[in-house]
């Protein structure tokens, strides 16, 4: 028996939609947004994290050959054309007073500074302190200065020494755990980098003062990670794009980039 002809025709689009719905691409769900606002032990946090296989992470200093940005709105302003687009950037470990790594420091496999086991004061040389180093596109890690000395013999693709160590093999600092008035009492803006059991890049800058242990335990209990490195206090500083967020301040030295690894459009 023949379908009217409107029957026949319903049936034909139908037929149609149903090949369509089964053929035609399912949209991808955006990645979350790199940055998100946490908050812990009733302290305020940004979390900014960096996925292998998502995203590259560069150490920089300044443009080739020139001296060293100081901001991160210079880094922005200076970015050469179609570079990958950054999901993020932070300052990257401790400088001098021309901006200049006080500690390891490797750049696009170049070494910019070699290794500091020297003693003296203040925060990096808070024993022990380390080193956040890996190859751009995903195999990142920290390691105590000492470990770091004894047990990497490639250069790796980035490299930046900071400290104090906040983590190491799940364990507070040694000086920070036991709650001495220079870690304990402290309060400052504080920015660290931890790295999971999964590889995976965390970058943390507080939002309102907080202690050595409060950040430390954060990167701990929080956020899981076994290894976690203190880059500085008073100068953290983060630009997260997606946020229009830039910040200002004193002049940075080393600067840290993460990178979305899709090259940006011409």
């Amino acid at each position: 028996m023949n379908l009217p002809v409107r029957g026949a025709a319903t049936a034909v689009l139908a037929l149609l939609a149903a090949c369509s719905s089964e053929t035609a691409p399912r949209a991808e769900v955006p990645p979350p947004p790199p940055c998100i606002g946490e908050t812990f032990e009733s302290a305020s946090f940004t979390h900014c994290t960096a996925v292998p296989g998502r995203h590259s992470i560069h150490a920089v200093l300044g443009p080739k050959g020139g001296a060293p940005y100081r901001s991160l709105s210079q880094l922005a302003v200076d970015r050469p054309p179609r570079s990958r687009e950054v999901a993020f950037a932070v300052n990257g470990g401790m400088f001098d007073a021309g901006g200049l790594p006080i500690g390891y420091f490797v750049e696009e496999g170049v070494r910019r500074k070699a290794l500091n086991t020297n003693e003296g004061w203040g925060n990096f040389h808070l024993m022990p302190n380390g080193v956040f180093y890996g190859d751009a596109n995903g195999k990142w890690r920290i390691r105590t200065s000492e470990d770091f000395l004894r047990g990497v013999t490639d250069r790796p693709d980035f490299g930046t020494q900071s400290g104090p160590m906040l983590v190491i093999a799940g364990k507070l600092h040694p000086k920070i755990d036991a709650r001495l008035p220079e870690t304990g009492k402290s309060l400052k803006v504080r920015n660290g980098v931890g790295v999971d059991t999964k590889g995976r890049a965390h970058f943390v800058i507080s939002d309102e003062p907080v202690s050595f242990g409060k950040l430390a335990r954060y990167f701990r209990d929080g956020l899981k990670c076994p290894n976690a490195l203190f880059l500085d206090g008073s100068v953290s500083s983060l630009w997260d794009p997606q946020h229009g967020r830039v910040d200002g301040g004193p002049p940075l030295g080393p600067l840290i980039v993460v990178e979305k690894r899709a090259k940006a459009k011409p």
